[in-house]
């Protein structure tokens, strides 16, 4: 293996190396071998591959991985000669097989042989059934026509050494990545240097023209030849210093423009070695809707779109849980029985699609299937059953609406619990991953047809082009996958509706809100030209944010803050200027959230006000604290509706960042959330000086008493379950609190 240095691995090491290539190649194979096992390129991938897991065991001498590998082979070979054709059982054994071979590579007593017996046993169960099922002769016969044979083998090329995998520790990988970044951001003081040697070659010019001017002004007869000679000689001396400092800087741009490329091309290349084919993250997924179809009784094979598309190593480790739980839905939820499916006028076999690709600066990752679709019916009489809106309130949700309900913890439509779903648990958890990675998701569904999600991640974690801006005389990025649009607005086009300033924008009124008063900086430039505007948000659901100017696009390292900080209200990140000064990366939803907070309390000021002039509520304040989204707007629109000011939070760090910062009568709060859960923002609460007496009721869906008990203790004044309450018992509750909303 050229160019690797494998001298700190074991030989059982190597074999573990080994048999991972191996174990996937024949995961593959085997399963397009189940749809046509007539397949001689697969055939061919498949005995070559246990051949040489084969020869690996034996010479690290795991016996019972060379008695399960020589079996494999042996019926890969009656196959390939026409004696055999792979059926479902035949695949079955096989991939048990894979199995119990990818157990013996991974197992930590690989290298003592502790469990090599126990191996050996299995191994020989299985190779005994191998060998009967070669010699039991073609086995079942498919119950649908085989695809035509496909004549011949097709060579994979063999990988050059170069492209061989080296491992690399993940925090070596880091600082790797880090020391690039530094080095291109260390490349870019050049340009604002050689810009002041511009300057100073203007300076130059005008000192020369200066002298000129004197030596003009001076009649001769006043100058000696002392004096002229002087005159001539700075005059001299200036032309000097003006021909070296040109010929200086043209250097220093030669040597401004080679560093800047060469810390391009170290960043870039530092930064692909972060980067892995979508491919490395999904090996398994193919395997795992074959097997969890079977075990439902259905039919379904997955289609993997873009494999070869590149993804940030960190993303691709988190995708994986995610897109485990949407193929489980799948299978489950979506694909029908073969029998429903053909009454249907579908194919008894159900496909799953899984794509990803780059669009727009963004990875997108898109799980569809072609099964029976959502009912938006059934969603609606959930809701109403578990009492989250009334009756009325659930009438008028649309379909989108209504999908977003999916995304609840403990929500489900499903009557019956399984090992595989029923349970309320799994869209809640992508949708908290996709979160995290500042990414967006989406369902649409259509009865009877399938079901589509649409991930929109970051391509990296490390990098983001963003649209730079100007507050309060700082800069700020705004990542460009995050924002809808920026434009220039004339203030003549700024309307004033129910108290509130908006403008037209293809055909929806946008309202506008000052960065200044979303950040807390102060009062916006008034120079009397456009705005400067950033629409934030999607289309039914967007807010204008007023900047004071735009500072143009810029591809920006991204540096995490520091964790000791906590989550800071609308920051992300930061990232360093081409000069080495620091920026703030926006938290883009976290913003929307605060736009969504003014608006809905009714104190967004106006923005040719003469003083900050923010509206003083004398409504009692409540702090609606729940990472859903449709709960949190299900509490605010049911208690501003009863007179009530109310604030959201979408977690436990959010809501205990909101506490700080403002004055509340009231804090309801769910339980099960990221970085914080109510409880421990109860617990903060109660040990605050400040906050101590503040009313806090918990709403959960935990209805046990163990739970409830757990509330109390931490200090919560009320204990509500989300799936029994009704608007009334909310209401209720609030008013048993604080009382009435009037002040």
């Amino acid at each position: 293996m050229k160019g690797e240095d494998l001298s700190q691995f074991s030989m059982r090491d190597l074999f573990r190396i080994e048999a991972e290539g191996q174990t996937h190649a024949l995961t593959a194979g085997l399963l397009a071998l189940e749809q046509n096992p007539r397949r001689a390129d697969q055939l061919e991938a498949c005995m070559r591959a246990a051949h040489s897991l084969k020869g690996a065991a034996r010479i690290v001498e795991i016996h019972p991985a060379v008695t399960i590998a020589h079996a494999m082979e042996d019926l890969f070979v009656a196959a390939q000669e026409g004696r055999t054709l792979l059926g479902r059982p035949h695949i079955d054994l096989l991939l048990q097989s894979v199995d119990l071979l990818t157990t013996i590579s991974k197992s930590p007593d690989l290298e003592s042989g502790s469990q090599d017996h126990t191996w050996q046993i299995e191994a020989e169960r299985l190779a005994g059934a191998l060998d009967q099922s070669a010699l039991a002769g073609e086995g079942p016969q498919p119950s649908v026509p085989l695809p035509p044979v496909i004549e011949g083998v097709v060579d994979k090329p063999e990988p050059d050494a170069s492209d061989r995998a080296l491992r690399v520790s993940a925090e070596n990988l880091n600082r790797l990545l880090d020391l690039a970044g530094e080095s291109l951001v260390e490349s870019r003081w050049l340009q604002p240097f050689g810009q002041s040697l511009m300057r100073l070659k203007r300076l130059q010019r005008e000192a020369a023209a200066a002298i000129d001017a004197l030596h003009a002004a001076l009649p001769v007869q006043m100058l000696d030849e002392r004096a002229r000679l002087a005159l001539a000689e700075a005059q001299q001396r200036i032309l000097e210093c003006r021909q070296h400092l040109s010929e200086r800087q043209g250097e220093l741009e030669a040597s401004d423009h080679k560093a800047t490329a060469l810390a391009h091309r170290l960043y870039d290349q530092a930064l692909m070695v972060r980067m892995r084919p979508f491919a490395d993250g999904v090996t398994i997924f193919p395997r795992m809707v074959r097997d969890i179809a079977h075990s439902l009784g259905k039919q379904a094979r997955l289609e993997i779109v873009g494999d070869r598309t590149q993804v940030d190593r960190d993303i691709l480790e988190k995708l994986d849980a995610p897109l485990g739980h949407l193929l489980r839905n799948a299978l489950d939820h979506g694909i029908e029985p073969p029998d429903d499916r053909i009454m249907a006028s579908k194919p008894a076999e159900g496909t799953i699609r899984l794509e990803a690709s780059h669009n727009a600066g963004a990875l997108q990752i898109v799980i569809s299937d072609d099964g029976r679709g959502i009912d938006p019916e059934r969603i609606r009489e959930a809701v109403t059953k578990r009492g989250l809106a009334s009756t009325e309130t659930a009438a008028k949700l649309s379909d989108s609406e209504l999908l977003e309900f999916l995304f609840l913890p403990g929500f489900t439509l499903k009557e019956d619990i399984t090992e595989i779903s029923g349970r309320g648990v799994g869209l809640d958890v992508v949708q908290d991953m996709i979160r995290e990675v500042r990414g967006l998701v989406r369902i649409t569904s259509q009865p009877g047809t399938g079901t589509k999600f649409k991930l929109e991640l970051p391509l990296t974690l490390s990098v983001a082009r963003a649209l730079l801006v100007e507050i309060g005389g700082e800069p700020y990025a705004f990542p460009f996958a995050h924002i809808f649009r920026a434009i220039r607005l004339p203030k003549d086009q700024v309307q004033l509706l129910e108290g509130r300033q908006h403008f037209g924008h293809d055909g929806q009124q946008i309202a506008l809100v000052t960065a200044h008063q979303v950040l807390g900086c102060g009062e916006p430039d008034r120079d009397g030209g456009d705005l400067a505007v950033i629409l934030l948000g999607s289309p039914g659901n967007m807010y204008g944010l007023v900047v004071d100017r735009f500072l143009g696009a810029r591809e920006l390292i991204v540096q995490p803050l520091d964790p000791r900080l906590g989550k800071i209200k609308d920051i992300s990140a930061a990232a360093l200027m081409e000069d080495g000064s620091p920026l703030l990366i926006v938290d883009v939803e976290d913003m929307i959230r605060s736009m969504e907070k003014l608006s809905s309390a009714d104190r967004l000021t106006k923005l040719h006000s003469e003083g900050a002039g923010e509206t003083v509520s004398k409504r009692k304040r409540i702090l609606v604290v729940d990472d859903s989204f449709t709960v949190r707007e299900l509490q605010r629109k049911l208690l501003d509706h009863h007179g009530y000011e109310v604030d959201v939070a979408v977690d436990g760090v959010d809501g205990w960042n909101a506490l700080r910062g403002g004055d509340y009568d009231l804090i309801v709060s769910d339980i099960d959330m990221p970085r914080m859960d109510g409880i421990e923002l109860v617990r903060r609460i109660r040990q605050d000086t400040r906050l101590k007496s503040l009313p806090v009721m918990v709403l959960s869906y935990k209805d046990r008493e163990e739970d409830r008990q757990r509330g109390l203790e931490a200090g919560a004044d009320y204990y509500l379950t989300k799936g029994s309450f009704q608007s009334d018992a909310l209401i209720e509750a609030v008013i048993d609190l604080i009382g009435e909303a009037a002040a």
